[in-house]
């Protein structure tokens, strides 16, 4: 038994934790098909070489043997907390019937997990009675404090900040705290402390503030050492410059600026070899001055004037006298904590598949790909010279930037980044500092490309790339079919999925860049089969507790930069994430570390909804089907209510993990009400005059008003699929009428199949297919000529999705119609679970249709799991399955598999292993297999 991978759930890195509950988790692989985990161990200490003995000591918190095969969510909590800004050390072993097996040493750094605030500059000087009764607290506990302060130069545009220090020897360990609002690029000694990009996540600042923190030990040395900070405006400070488009600020709601000043602080702290440490901190002895960024709109607008830079500023040796000291500055109200979610890192590179000049002076890239982008381009010619770059997900007739929809034409000539070059006779190299975009096309102006005529002396492009910026969880899963436009359609989707994910899961990164809340519970059954989400859903839920209003009220965003009214500032669809997202933390990762600080705040979410009920229990106010007729609601009724009694189930499971009896059986009959009064209004037997036939799901019972023998497919055409899907998957359906409604559900889409559905019961429509067995109508669905139809996009060139069912979009990487993306992992692929996860899952791939191969893998909690199906020709199928240690697979067998004399389903399993491993016949409807890897040979 090997552990292969452990970690703390909810924090992507671990140097600087700042709870006092942490739980743990780790992997196993095994090559005995007999293994099995019988009990675990988990030992913490401050010192690494406690484990250099069997038995290790001093211990700061210990399991004990715990005789369980658990592997995730175990609780490790102090009796008296973590230290401050310490590095502990945590090993688990485990047993099997034989022995027992040690996983490697792990290290996390601890901050302050019971400081949230940086005193104000004055508290932490000498003149201050820090005996006075009043300012004692401060001090009374000082290792367990924050001691830097925030610092700046008072303005609002891009800053360098530097701190030059002496070293006597190099450290044997160098942590590094820091933050800076908006964001801001860390370096030690000229070289970047980290990969991240757009640190810290963008938070409401006015609550909650995240810092990062770097391991510098490497960069460290004796003699000198320099820090070096340059901070631009993010979200913190939004400037819109004299010609740029700033969404926040379009039409008339006015961006309110959560600060005005940017600011930054830091602490290093240092550990040497003798035993002492020491820590350095942001104070007035740092220097600052302006940056040669000049403007940082995160709207891919940025103003840089190469003249202005101050080479190696952030190096030792560097000469910085005329820069002034930095001065300390309020800060934002909100508290500091971890930034517990991955960082936004660069991915793959695309270069040019294209390029072009369209007019003289102007040269366009086409990199083939839409995708989230941070640009990079090489330059080279006479000092001043400007150069403007813009960025675009279309183009028109010419191969120029275009903005199709004609309300956002703003966004066309408004978003663009302006350089002015250094003339330094050599290739000078941009890239944005501060903002991100969404592009296929990349126009440069004011330049020729080498080689070319040049009668105006333009400087010389040399390259333009686009480099993907995305959030850097952990990617999780790959899939291919035997179908060209199925690869090219999951291209699209994994491409769109991949570029809304960063210090939250935005609704596009080019237009808006906003945190809408729905498409995290919508798109999440999909994610898992793209990237880890664990940490990222851990960040939003704090988002979203910190932009709940005090009636409870859950707004529809989060954060929320822009306030929205009406429908588009409270819907239960959007705001039901805070219920949801503990829910599917626990089903997909199987963690509950978020419950305890999200309950309250959800029960005052359901009290407020409880006003908002009409007809005993309907909710009826809302977006409905968001996307469907472009933007026109539809449905409330249907969709509100039946998320709001799944609201309600979700309460009822957190309060039973929290022991709240009583909770849960509150929540329990609320739910029943719920479900009866949704019986009442919207379910209901098919009337003979259909007035309102996008109301209800019908079903055929014995009562006054028809009869089982009254032909219901007269008014089928007239009947919205979407009641009866969003009943059925919400088990809202009577268990006697289930195949009633089934049958009015096929026969609706049979008879127009065409997606009738808007973002929110898009999910539920394709599942509902599933759950009948029909990936023929899916298929004919994704595949229509006109819209609404996933392949029309494709048919006119786009490689990721499109905001609406429309040719000519606003955005084109908007992933909140990506919910198709579930359907092909867990019912073409066939892979899903069905225990808390991944302990057990399903694989099923479409044995019956149009895929003569599938295949693909999916990184589950425990391990990864592959599934590899094809046919050898005729009616003869094969599945190739690995399953992880610690889980159980469920592979169903094809129905058409030949009968044997008891009537069963038969198939020939052979699990792989050395001498041709094991072989047996197995008959049934599915066959259970433990971890290891098989093949199954089966007739079709």
């Amino acid at each position: 038994m090997r552990i292969t991978r452990s970690g703390i759930h909810g924090f992507h890195e671990v140097l600087g934790v700042d709870v006092d509950e942490i739980r743990f988790y780790w992997a196993i692989e095994s090559d005995d098909k007999d293994a099995a985990q019988v009990a675990y161990r988990i030992q913490l200490t401050t010192d690494r070489k406690a484990f250099e003995s069997e038995t290790p000591s001093p211990l700061t918190w210990d399991s004990g043997r715990v005789e369980s095969d658990e592997q995730r969510n175990i609780v490790c909590k102090p009796t008296d907390g973590f230290q401050s800004t310490c590095s502990y050390f945590w090993r688990v072993t485990v047993w099997d019937s034989h022995r027992s097996y040690h996983g490697p040493i792990s290290h996390f750094f601890t901050a302050y997990p019971r400081s949230r605030l940086l005193p104000p500059y004055s508290m932490n000087q000498t003149y201050m009675p820090h005996s006075s009764p009043i300012f004692r607290t401060w001090f009374e506990d000082e290792p367990n404090r924050w001691k830097a302060v925030w610092i700046g130069d008072g303005g609002d545009k891009p800053i360098y900040l530097r701190k030059s220090f002496e070293l006597p020897q190099s450290p044997t360990r160098a942590i590094l705290f820091a933050s800076g609002l908006g964001h801001f690029n860390m370096t030690v000694n000229g070289q970047p402390a980290s990969d991240h990009r757009l640190d810290p996540g963008w938070t409401n600042y006015h609550r909650r503030v995240q810092f990062t923190s770097y391991d510098v030990t490497p960069h460290l040395s004796a003699g000198e050492n320099v820090l070096g900070a340059h901070v631009g405006n993010g979200f913190y400070a939004g400037d819109q410059g004299d010609d740029r488009f700033f969404w926040p600020m379009y039409e008339d709601n006015t961006y309110v600026r959560y600060g005005n000043e940017l600011c930054f602080f830091s602490e290093l702290h240092l550990f040497f070899a003798d035993g002492t440490r020491q820590t350095l901190i942001s104070d007035p002895s740092w220097r600052v001055r302006k940056s040669a960024t000049t403007l940082a709109n995160i709207y891919a607008s940025e103003t840089h004037d190469r003249r202005l830079y101050p080479t190696n500023w952030d190096a030792p040796g560097f000469d910085d006298t005329t820069w002034t000291p930095a001065k300390p500055l309020t800060g934002p109200r909100g508290h500091i904590y971890y930034q517990t979610q991955p960082p936004v890192v660069l991915h793959e590179t695309f270069h040019p598949t294209k390029q072009y000049t369209p007019t003289p002076g102007t040269v366009c890239f086409d990199l083939s790909q839409n995708a989230s982008t941070m640009v990079q381009i090489v330059l080279e010619g006479a000092a001043g010279s400007e150069v403007i770059v813009r960025y675009s997900e279309t183009v028109d007739d010419n191969g120029t930037v275009l903005m199709p929809d004609p309300l956002f034409k703003q966004f066309e000539t408004g978003v663009f980044s302006r350089i002015f070059l250094a003339g330094t006779g050599h290739p000078e190299v941009w890239e944005p500092d501060f903002s991100f975009t969404s592009a296929r096309y990349i126009q440069v102006e004011g330049v020729s490309l080498p080689n070319s005529p040049n009668p105006n002396n333009h400087p010389i492009i040399h390259s333009a790339i686009g480099r993907h910026i995305s959030s850097a969880a952990r990617r999780l899963g790959t899939m291919q079919t035997d179908k060209a436009d199925i690869n090219a359609l999951l291209s699209a989707l994994y491409w769109t999925f991949n570029s809304n994910l960063f210090s939250y899961h935005t609704d596009c990164p080019q237009i808006e860049k906003f945190g809408w809340l729905e498409v995290t519970h919508l798109l999440a059954p999909a994610t898992q089969y793209i990237r880890d989400m664990e940490s990222l859903y851990t960040k939003i839920l704090d988002d979203i507790l910190h932009a709940q209003e005090p009636n409870g009220l859950v707004p529809t965003m989060a954060p929320e930069i822009r306030y929205m009214c009406g429908p588009l500032h409270d819907t239960i669809s959007w705001g039901c994430a805070i219920c949801f997202l503990p829910d599917i933390l626990l089903r997909y990762y199987g963690s509950t570390h978020v419950i305890p600080k999200v309950y309250p705040a959800a029960a005052r979410y359901m009290e407020y909804m409880r006003t908002k009920e009409r007809k005993g229990g309907l909710i009826e106010h809302g977006l409905g089907d968001w996307g469907r007729n472009i933007a026109f609601g539809n449905n409330q009724a249907n969709i509100e209510t039946a998320i709001y009694y799944r609201c309600l189930q979700c309460m009822e499971m957190m309060a039973t993990e929290l022991g709240l009896i009583p909770d849960a059986e509150k929540y329990n009959q609320w739910a029943q009400r719920i479900y009866d009064v949704y019986n009442q209004h919207l379910l209901a037997p098919p009337p003979a005059n259909l007035t309102h036939p996008t109301k209800k799901a019908h079903y055929t019972s014995p009562s006054p008003q028809t009869s089982l023998h009254q032909p219901l497919h007269t008014a089928l055409s007239q009947i919205d699929a979407i009641p009866q899907a969003l009943a059925l998957q919400f088990a809202l359906v009577p268990p006697p009428h289930i195949p009633s409604i089934q049958s009015t559900f096929l026969s609706t889409i049979t008879a127009n199949p065409q997606i009738q559905a808007g973002e929110v019961s898009l999910r539920y429509l394709f599942n509902t297919l599933g759950d009948l067995h029909r990936p023929d109508l899916v298929l004919e669905m994704i595949r229509q000529e006109e819209h609404p139809s996933y392949m029309r996009f494709l048919r006119r060139g786009e490689t990721t999705l499109c905001e609406f069912w429309q040719d000519e979009c606003r955005s084109k990487c908007h992933d909140m119609l990506g919910t198709v993306y579930e359907w092909f992992y867990a019912r073409v692929l066939g892979v899903r679970p069905v225990g808390n996860a991944w302990r057990r899952f399903v694989v099923e791939p479409l044995y019956e249709g149009e895929f003569g191969r599938v295949e693909g893998t999916v990184e589950c909690p425990y391990g990864g799991v592959e599934v590899r199906f094809w046919r050898d020709g005729g009616r003869k199928g094969r599945v190739r399955v690995k399953v992880p240690f610690g889980t159980r697979a469920v592979v169903k067998l094809p129905s058409s598999v030949g009968e044997d004399s008891d009537g069963g389903k038969e198939a020939e399993v052979v699990r792989e292993g050395p001498e041709g491993g094991e072989k047996w016949v197995v008959t049934g409807e599915s066959v259970e297999l433990g971890h290891g890897v098989y093949n199954l040979f089966m007739s079709l």
